[in-house]
């Protein structure tokens, strides 16, 4: 097997990879295998990566779940979308959500809805609508919460 560097020249690799964001399991996987690592030392790598702290998948999905809400306004739906995508387990992704204040996700819901409603400047009522319904279910939030919502606006 002609490995690109050996399993303790990965290690150290993977140990700068995850200290400089935090890593989900898959990504560190696919990292390993990037460097033509065998199935065997992947999983020895793992297992050290975590047992020294530098890979928690409780860790990465909370600070994914806090940092993709402050700074790309999405909605829970999204973020657990994307969690499960990174084959986070439900467990997690649930521990993951408490991160977000039930208060931050009103308010950051409310600031959202109200800039994307006034930045449609479509005339027809009916494709306004749709426009700001798909935009606010594109970014993850729940579908009863965006219909009140626009319910709410068009009376304003």
């Amino acid at each position: 097997m002609n490995s690109t560097c050996t399993p303790k020249e990965a290690l150290l690799r993977l140990e700068r990879f995850c200290a400089y964001q935090e890593r989900c399991h898959s990504e560190v996987i696919a990292k390993l295998y990037s460097l033509k690592m065998t199935t065997d030392e992947i999983d020895s790598i793992v297992v050290q990566l975590i047992e020294s702290n530098f890979l928690n998948e409780t860790r990465f999905a909370c600070s994914f779940a806090r940092g993709k809400h402050r700074i790309k306004f999405w909605g829970k739906i999204r973020i657990t979308n994307e969690l499960k995508m990174r084959q986070i387990s439900s467990t997690i992704i649930t521990i993951a959500l408490k991160e977000i204040s039930s208060e931050e996700y009103t308010n950051t819901f409310e600031q959202l809805s109200e800039r994307s409603w006034n930045s449609i400047s479509e005339k027809n009522a009916l494709k306004k609508r749709k426009k700001f319904c798909d935009y606010m279910l594109r970014r993850g939030y729940e579908s009863n919460l965006v219909y009140e919502k626009m319910k709410e606006l068009e009376q304003a």
